[in-house]
């Protein structure tokens, strides 16, 4: 803690001692001659000297008013010069944007190379989080929600539709449905789990097969920790096509077989009107561009057979 006097007695003296006068150091502060007089008195109390000379329609600094003034003047000074800096200098403009954990990871975080060209001039947070949050508190300025859509008071827009299939290492060698009872099966705990829900007993159920875990299951609290298993080769996941899109790409993970169950979809939601909507308008702008780009990409396919399938019309039958 510095041991300071009072900053208006301070500011008076700065302003009396480059003046030498009362009245002028008055006018300029927009106080009277008498409270730069008494604000000198009190400063001249606190350090226990006289620093001015009252003289008949004048004042002169004393010796110890001398040796203070320059170092007045050069704070007050260096003062002006900080906060005129401040006043100069172009404000950023940061939005946050709020996703979960996986598709911030996944999808989000690849793409933000693009964001400066698409947003010159604005800056991006990303808020990383299951929990959905309150826009209208301010907690985000946006937010991509996954789900079925309709998010009441909030304005939303369809970003993007899942789906999820079995996706695993291509150093597993797995080809067929088949193979499935030779490795574990990997999945993540959903929050809410309804006749909708992508899991793997209605992935056998659509493959016309009975679920059976004869290689084992690991279950995972986070989507991105499941993910990263079947990229590590330790399992075979029913994971989300949007999210693995990468990894399918660049062939770290392959999609041997159907079928693709329906997933929910990503909406872009945000508050209506603010004063900051423009910037969010940019930033929407950009994730609809960056979709856009991302459906019309060719979905990589799955690894050539070593062995024929059965002729048939009907997918439970091709998978048995």
């Amino acid at each position: 803690m510095r041991d300071f006097p009072p900053l208006t007695s301070l500011r008076a003296f700065e302003a009396a001692a480059r003046h030498l006068s009362f009245k002028r150091a008055a006018d300029e502060l927009a106080v009277t001659p008498t409270a730069i007089s008494h604000q000198i008195r009190q400063l001249e109390e606190w350090v226990g000297i006289s620093l001015f000379e009252r003289r008949v329609r004048r004042v002169v600094l004393t010796s110890a008013g001398q040796s203070l003034y320059p170092a007045m003047r050069e704070g007050f000074d260096a003062l002006a010069r900080g906060v005129e800096s401040l006043k100069r200098a172009p404000e950023r403009n940061t939005v946050t944007l709020s996703a979960t954990v996986a598709f911030t990871a996944r999808w989000l975080l690849p793409r933000v190379a693009s964001f400066r060209a698409a947003c010159p001039g604005l800056d991006l947070r990303l808020h990383a989080s299951d929990e959905p949050v309150d826009l209208h508190a301010g907690a985000a300025d946006l937010a991509i929600r996954y789900g079925r859509g309709g998010y009441p008071g909030l304005r939303s827009e369809l970003l993007l539709k899942d789906a999820f299939a079995p996706v695993c290492s291509p150093r597993l060698g797995v080809l067929e449905p088949a193979d499935l009872s030779r490795h574990p099966l990997l999945r993540f705990e959903w929050r809410r789990v309804d006749d909708d829900t992508p899991t793997w007993p209605r992935w056998f159920a659509r493959a016309g097969r009975p679920y059976r875990k004869a290689g084992g299951e690991l279950v995972f609290s986070d989507e991105s920790h499941a993910l990263q298993a079947a990229i590590a080769g330790h399992g075979i996941a029913l994971a989300s096509l949007v999210l693995v899109a990468e990894e399918l790409a660049s062939g770290a993970l392959v999609r041997p077989f159907g079928p693709v169950l329906d997933g929910f979809a990503y909406h872009v939601v945000h508050a209506e009107g603010g004063r900051d909507a423009e910037r969010i308008a940019s930033v929407r702008r950009w994730l609809l561009a960056e979709a856009k780009a991302f459906i019309a990409t060719p979905s990589p396919k799955g690894p050539r057979r070593k062995r024929p399938m059965p002729k048939s019309s009907s997918v439970s039958e091709r998978l048995r």
